[in-house]
């Protein structure tokens, strides 16, 4: 990726033009086409809908956060899903697309918005295998049987994370189960 893009990520190949929409989970009202830097773009290596939490250390991430939350030898980010995801996460089909980056700015910390139509630089390409793409990037990937009880202990921890979907998780009440 040149300095001069940022990427979109689709199960939808066919896209020839982003049209500003408000996504049906928006917490803000103005229409964007979105994109992701290539730093962002692992937390999107995954089928649209699925619920995942991410948590990555950062400087001021404490030994105890880094043990507690990554593990011994565990790298320096973790990704998890639930069980019930993995099928779909080894057979989507998952395509990139590169957008110029001109017309965007970021969004909070986590993506970056246009806010008029964006037309991208080729066609879209396969991402992937995603299992391979997490592990040649260092990223742990964790199959739990519910998020909810590592998002707790990721938000009270001194890493950085983000959680995506996780209204598609498996409900809190199974997780005390």
């Amino acid at each position: 990726m040149s300095s001069g893009e940022v990427l979109h990520f689709s199960e939808d190949p066919t896209i020839t033009r982003f049209v500003p929409h408000v996504a049906a989970t928006a917490k803000q009202p103005d229409p964007y086409v979105w994109a992701l830097t290539a730093e962002q773009a692992p937390s999107y290596w995954f089928p649209r809908d699925c619920p995942r939490i991410m948590a990555w250390a950062l400087p001021e991430t404490t030994p105890a956060d880094r043990e507690r939350i990554l593990g011994p030898g565990g790298g320096e980010r973790v990704h998890a899903i639930e069980y019930g995801w993995l099928t779909r996460l080894q057979t989507v089909e998952l395509f990139v697309y590169r957008l110029p980056a001109a017309p965007f700015r970021p969004f909070e910390y986590y993506a970056m918005v246009a806010e008029g139509p964006v037309e991208p630089l080729g066609p879209a390409e396969p991402v992937g295998d995603l299992l391979a793409l997490h592990a040649a990037a260092g990223i742990q990937l964790r199959l739990l049987t519910n998020l909810w009880p590592l998002v707790d202990a990721v938000q009270a921890s001194t890493l950085h994370f983000s959680g995506i979907r996780l209204r598609n998780a498996t409900d809190r009440q199974s997780a005390a189960q």
